[in-house]
């Protein structure tokens, strides 16, 4: 079997820790003396590997992280890594995962419970702790051999709700027109500002996907906790609210501890004293000298080094809506990250001449975005093709731009809850002249040229504008199409375009996508197909340096002289998007972040291939 190697993570870590409370880690530590001691008589013990994930499992490390070194923040394919190791090493006879207020999507999920099963193919039990387990914890729970509870903790498993809204007659009220026109019947990303209620095909398209994700929830649980249709549901119905011990009588728990007594209730099952792995994953290095503050001054505006040395395979993130230019870290207000076509390119650019990279793989979690922007990340994608092999693993989602550019590889991953699809185009403006009226703002435009004033803020269009627009939308809806039967050969599109989402379980057999596997699975299946018998990995677009990091991160804080207009504008956007934040709360916020980040390109008048999104409340 290839293996491979992750830069800036070290792969023999055997657990992750991200810090456990006072007293909890002072039991541990006293238990393990114990067992130590016991141990030394009798010669007898029992390795106990011991993973924590807390918060988000990122797709990649942040570029301060690279800059600055330290960080404990994790990646998916760190845990992965992490687990992988400790099935294949002698010195580890279990493994426990403890979840710490982990925020882990079920994409996510299916790609930890494929290394687990692994590590369980190996001859080795893993379990699952956590205080509360709401439907991604129980999901990872049954692919353990033992799902652990707090005692008292609780426990939801109430199924899938998903809200929708449809702001027509609010914008009306406000004095705002939307004006919007879309390509495919099954599209949507125009009906929540153009409608009150979804329209049929709308409708039709949610309503299946949400019966894919729903089926995909419960596909885990009624294997790995050997559960019937019938139990699983009574369950469900019981555990809309409720506590561990419940959870345990429904069979979805195995058993239900106070957190300090772990170590003696492993010592009990294994019959053995019990010695924690508590080795942390190796933090990457500093670029920065901070011992010298004149040699990091004059590390600010340099890029940090990022060489390949030997095979590699250079993994490609698409991770955020697709927009023209630069891609964005984000902003602390509140803004999500975007994806640059123009960073992409010269990322895609390097990795070509670059003779150590041996293969490119994409990752993608985008809902799309511009329509031009995905188009020439498609051509960048298609270059590289041509002389090395370029495979794609989808996180997540990758819908409408996000698709465009993965049709573009030889060979597309999927995991079965990956949203793929929206091959469609919408595209508009909003009318604000009711708004102004309202407000008694006069509004006196100026134009010069015979279509000047499409995208006038006070304008309706009209029959003729809607019929122009709708034209120019079908050439790249056509162009999209075309992108789709050229990279998919035998994909039927009357069943897969116009605006149809799949789940990845329901792409496969759409000839969407060619195999269901995570990220792990396409780098191994490429180094096998390379013959590599040994290759790095290392991610891409490459970090910039902390003078430009910085720059952005202040971007809505700090102005020159005479860029207030400009200054004020970014700081708009920022306070709205906060605003948003503050009213849906954090976990609705994170499921729409990338959509309204990509919709705001509608100011500039764009085409956008852009998916719909819905809350989903698990």
């Amino acid at each position: 079997m290839a293996s491979f190697r992750s830069r800036g993570f070290s792969l023999v870590a055997l657990t992750l820790i991200a810090g456990l409370a006072v007293a909890p880690a002072q039991t541990f530590a006293q238990d393990a003396a114990t067992d130590k001691a016991a141990a030394a008589e009798t010669g007898e013990r029992t390795r106990v590997g011991r993973i924590d994930i807390e918060g988000k499992l990122l797709e990649r490390l942040p570029e301060m992280s690279v800059i600055l070194g330290g960080s404990e923040e994790l990646t998916l394919r760190s845990v992965v890594d992490a687990i992988d190791n400790a099935a294949n090493d002698d010195d580890i006879d279990a493994l426990m995962i403890r979840l710490k207020d982990a925020t882990i999507t079920a994409t996510q999920v299916q790609e930890l419970g494929a290394a687990m099963k692994r590590f369980r193919d190996a001859g080795k039990k893993i379990h699952v702790f956590s205080e509360a387990y709401g439907p991604t914890e129980l999901m990872l729970g049954a692919y353990a051999d033992e799902v652990i509870a707090q005692s008292g903790g609780p426990v939801m498993l109430p199924g899938l709700y998903m809200e929708e809204m449809f702001l027509a007659d609010t914008l009306a009220w406000a004095g705002i027109k939307a004006n919007m026109v879309q390509v495919g019947d099954y599209k949507g990303a125009s009906e929540q500002m153009s409608r009150n209620k979804p329209s049929p095909q709308w409708d039709q398209n949610i309503n299946q996907l949400l019966d894919s994700m729903y089926a995909n929830l419960r596909a885990p649980m009624l294997s790995g906790r050997r559960l019937s249709e019938t139990q699983l549901d009574s369950a469900m119905k019981d555990l809309w609210l409720a506590q561990a011990d419940d959870a345990k009588q429904a069979g979805l728990v195995d058993s239900v501890i106070d957190l300090p007594t772990m170590t003696q209730h492993f010592r009990a099952q294994y019959s053995a004293p019990i010695a924690w792995n508590t080795k942390l994953v190796e933090a990457p290095k500093a670029e920065m000298d901070f011992s010298n503050p004149f040699a990091m001054l004059s590390m600010l505006g340099k890029k940090p080094e990022y060489k390949t040395n030997g095979p590699t395979i250079g993994v490609v993130h698409i991770d955020g809506p697709i927009m023209d230019g630069d891609s964005s870290g984000g902003s602390p207000f509140g803004g999500g990250p975007s994806v640059g076509s123009r960073t992409i390119r010269n990322s895609l650019e390097d990795l070509l001449k670059n003779d150590d990279i041996k293969g490119v793989i994409l990752r993608i979690n985008s809902p799309g975005g511009s329509a031009t922007a995905s188009e020439v990340i498609w051509q960048g994608v298609q270059r590289v093709a041509e002389k090395k092999p370029v495979w794609v693993s989808v996180g997540s989602m990758a819908a409408s731009g996000g698709y465009y550019i993965a049709v573009a590889g030889d060979r597309i991953y999927v995991n079965p809850s990956s949203i793929v699809g929206s091959i469609g185009v919408v595209g508009g403006k909003m009318s604000m002249q009711g708004l102004y009226d309202k407000l008694k703002v006069g509004v006196v435009g100026r134009s010069r040229g015979p279509r000047a004033e499409m995208f006038a803020s006070g304008s309706d269009w009209s029959e003729q504008d809607v019929a122009e627009v709708r034209r120019k939308m079908t050439e790249t809806y056509d162009l999209f199409t075309g992108r789709v039967s050229s990279g998919r050969k035998g994909i039927d599109l009357s069943k897969t375009a116009e605006g149809r989402l799949f789940t990845g379980d329901k792409a496969l057999g759409l000839k969407m996508a060619d195999a269901v596997g995570g990220l792990d699975d396409a780098l191994r299946d490429m180094g096998k197909e390379l013959g590599l018998a040994d290759f790095d990995v290392r991610d891409y677009p490459a970090p910039r340096s902390f003078e430009e990091v910085l720059k952005e991160s202040l971007g809505g804080m700090v102005a020159a002289p005479g860029a207030g207009v400009a200054g004020h504008g970014a700081l708009s956007q920022n306070q709205l998007f906060a605003a948003i934040r503050a009213i849906v709360g954090e976990r609705a916020y994170s499921q729409i972040e990338g959509q309204l980040t990509g919709m705001m390109q509608l100011r500039e008048g764009k085409v956008l291939l852009m998916s719909p999104t819905a809350l989903v409340f698990k």
